[in-house]
């Protein structure tokens, strides 16, 4: 997997495989597209990937990779709320790069093709904002089911999406700390 973004070709491969995708959605990202966007024939793509699965697992590298600088940016030290911040920049993304955020989070992710840790980096600023795997993990549904139904456009234009928002940025929320029950006196 390593070896397409590592040589200049590769990521120039990569990079115009992106630019497709984004520019008109997944049914446009083929080897004959590609190649043909390339200036080259199809063939010589397999010189540097050997199928259309780790040109898709390099272009979903790619988006992980800014999504996770993104998504750190937000999550600064210093932000008063960590969920409201990484559900912004979240959003910003998938609302940037829909084809892209489609193809990252369609279908089983292609874990062992992705660099060693970018998925875990990604999630750590949820994680850290939500306090827990499992409340990490929850959040990640309500999200990712919110965006998917905006970049549908499912929801009536009746103002109630930025309230259901609010409402799932609450609940995911770390709740203080609470101190021990005491027992009566």
């Amino acid at each position: 997997m390593s070896e397409p973004l590592t040589s200049s070709r590769g990521r120039q491969i990569v990079a115009v495989g992106r630019e497709l995708l984004e520019r008109e959605g997944a049914e446009a990202l083929t080897m004959r597209r590609l190649a043909d966007a390339l200036g080259i024939r199809a063939p010589s793509l397999y010189k540097h990937l050997p199928d259309k699965a780790s040109l898709e697992a390099a272009i979903i590298a790619d988006g992980f990779e800014q999504a996770a600088t993104a998504f750190e940016v937000a999550s600064d030290d210093g932000v008063r709320d960590p969920v409201a911040a990484f559900v912004t920049a979240y959003r910003a993304f998938a609302a940037a790069h829909p084809h892209l955020y489609r193809l990252m989070t369609g279908g089983p992710l292609p874990r062992e093709r992705l660099p060693r840790g970018l998925e875990a980096r990604t999630a750590a600023p949820l994680l850290q904002a939500t306090g827990s795997p499992a409340r990490a993990r929850a959040a990640w549904a309500f999200i990712h089911g919110m965006i998917i139904l905006e970049l549908d456009e499912r929801f009536p234009s009746d103002g109630l999406t930025e309230m259901a928002w609010e409402s799932g940025i609450s609940a995911f929320r770390t709740p203080p700390p609470t101190s021990p029950p005491t027992s009566p006196a």
